[in-house]
């Protein structure tokens, strides 16, 4: 199957229907990403069938589970984040409100939980250290990779972004749990803050 083209690919998934969507984006269509305005004069955008948009969503869920299933088998490797950057574009990806998750880890670094603490509007969220603090004891944890998403495109922390994360780590490491990254998702692109040595 690795060399079917996109098309080849999605008749498996979807069958005929697959040929209404030849000229969509994949990451469009699996919701990785915000759907580009491609028509024009104010025109209303195409909007995919019921039962189309389920079985995509179901087929991303599905990644996204078995995703869950390497990390949590395996230890996560911080030299190369891979993994960890596809689980966290599956679960933020194309989202049109800001939302805060932490994926919690055990002492070897295996996920125990990928969880969305916080939702907020287009352009922020507001986050409580004492709630991820309280949401690391529930579950035992001993270490933490934090992630929120920019609707807007652009994966550039903020200053405030910055800070929070250093609230955030001085005040899980008073419980024993280690911050090891803090990533910002925005559409297909992600950027982590240990890569870039801001943590």
């Amino acid at each position: 199957m690795i060399h079917s083209s996109n098309r080849e690919l999605l008749s498996i998934v979807l069958g005929d229907e697959a040929a209404l969507l030849a000229t969509r984006s994949l990451a469009e269509l699996f919701g990785l990403r915000a759907p580009r305005q491609t028509t024009t004069f104010g025109a209303a955008q195409e909007v995919l069938p019921y039962a189309v948009l389920h079985r995509l969503m179901a087929a991303r869920e599905l990644l996204r589970r078995a995703l869950a299933e390497e990390l949590s088998e395996s230890a996560v490797s911080l030299s190369s984040p891979t993994a960890v950057s596809d689980y966290l574009r599956l679960f933020l990806g194309g989202q049109e409100y800001e939302s805060f998750v932490a994926l919690w880890l055990d002492a070897q670094n295996r996920l125990i939980a990928g969880i969305e603490l916080f939702r907020g509007t287009v352009t922020q969220t507001s986050v409580y250290p004492r709630e991820v603090v309280k949401a690391g004891l529930r579950l035992n944890a001993s270490a933490v990779i934090l992630a929120h998403n920019h609707p807007s495109g652009h994966p550039e922390p903020s200053r405030a972004d910055e800070l929070l994360t250093s609230e955030l780590k001085n005040a899980l490491a008073l419980v024993d749990i280690r911050v090891l990254d803090h990533f910002i998702v925005a559409d297909t692109a992600v950027m982590s803050f240990a890569e870039r040595g801001l943590i």
